[in-house]
């Protein structure tokens, strides 16, 4: 597993060569990262969006640049921007999407249209990296599946396990976090965390060590364990994260991001292309980490 970003940067620019896609491009912070990207050698970028924004930006941020991406106008509207995006990516032209200037939901729609769009796998999942200070981490899902069934979660589960293999790491411990880490009937997260470890001991989930129910302090805290008797390959050290839904996900990527203030990257598995939807309070370096995060693991299936 890699142990920062800055050791997923220099793979990819030497293994994952690639062209972004940005939709919606007319933004400071998609227009940092795509010069970023440049600056660093990481990859090339289509800017999808209202051309005239695009050069504006251009000008302003790197006038030296000006003529070194393609533009695909289309104007201000979104939803044009992102269906032009995903029209990229199915022809060929681009290896990633990048969201800019529009809601998630603006990109995810385009995506997963059942003509034209993106979608490979029946469950799609965003898989968050954070740079924590033993090496970067993963979790999921923070920012597309709800309130996941269990069928969901072992989708989830197997996506994230592909991101961590993609970074370098053969066998992920994994943690299905709960409030608990015993069953309760009452509370069916746990439930789901229990068939989930079991289905991975009978060779149903492979490629992973699988533990849960887990609380989190339990998860992540080796002396936390210990005092409460987990003895488990996972407990105190998991590489991947599982919440039990959208809440619990979304608000532990923006602590990590604003109040502990990790460098953090996320990328949308289960469709041709990777998709990055980071939020678009990100600055321009998170989104270029997205960029990179997208090249490493655009040749999973």
């Amino acid at each position: 597993m890699f142990k920062n970003f800055n050791e997923m940067l220099e793979h990819v620019k030497t293994n994952c060569q690639g062209i972004a896609i940005i939709a919606g491009a007319q933004t400071e912070s998609a227009m940092e990262a795509a010069i970023l990207a440049k600056q660093q050698g990481l990859c090339e970028s289509i800017l999808v969006g209202d051309a005239a924004v695009i050069r504006e930006l251009l000008q302003k941020m790197a006038p030296e640049l000006e003529n070194s991406f393609t533009i695909d106008d289309v104007g201000s509207d979104l939803t044009k921007a992102a269906q032009r995006a995903v029209e990229l990516a199915r022809e060929g032209k681009g290896d990633l999407i990048l969201k800019g200037k529009m809601e998630s939901s603006v990109i995810l729609r385009a995506a997963l249209d059942k003509d034209k769009g993106l979608r490979i796998s029946d469950v799609i999942s965003d898989v968050f990296a954070y740079e924590h200070p033993e090496g970067l981490k993963l979790q999921t899902d923070g920012g597309i599946n709800i309130l996941p069934e269990l069928s969901e979660k072992v989708a989830m589960v197997k996506n994230a396990v592909k991101v961590a293999h993609a970074f370098g790491n053969p066998k992920p411990r994994v943690a299905m976090i709960c409030a608990i880490e015993t069953v309760n009937p009452k509370m069916p997260a746990t439930i789901d965390a229990a068939l989930i470890s079991k289905m991975n001991q009978r060779g149903q989930i492979t490629g992973c060590i699988i533990e849960g129910p887990m609380a989190f302090d339990n998860a992540v805290d080796k002396e936390a364990a210990r005092i409460k008797g987990i003895t488990s390959e996972v407990g105190g050290q998991a590489d991947i994260l599982v919440f039990p839904n959208i809440e619990t996900g979304n608000v532990h990527g923006k602590m990590l991001t604003y109040y502990c203030h990790y460098r953090v990257a996320h990328v949308v598995m289960g469709t041709k292309v990777p998709i990055m939807i980071p939020s678009r309070a990100d600055d321009g370096e998170t989104k270029m980490l997205c960029m990179a995060m997208g090249l490493a693991t655009m040749h999973i299936k």
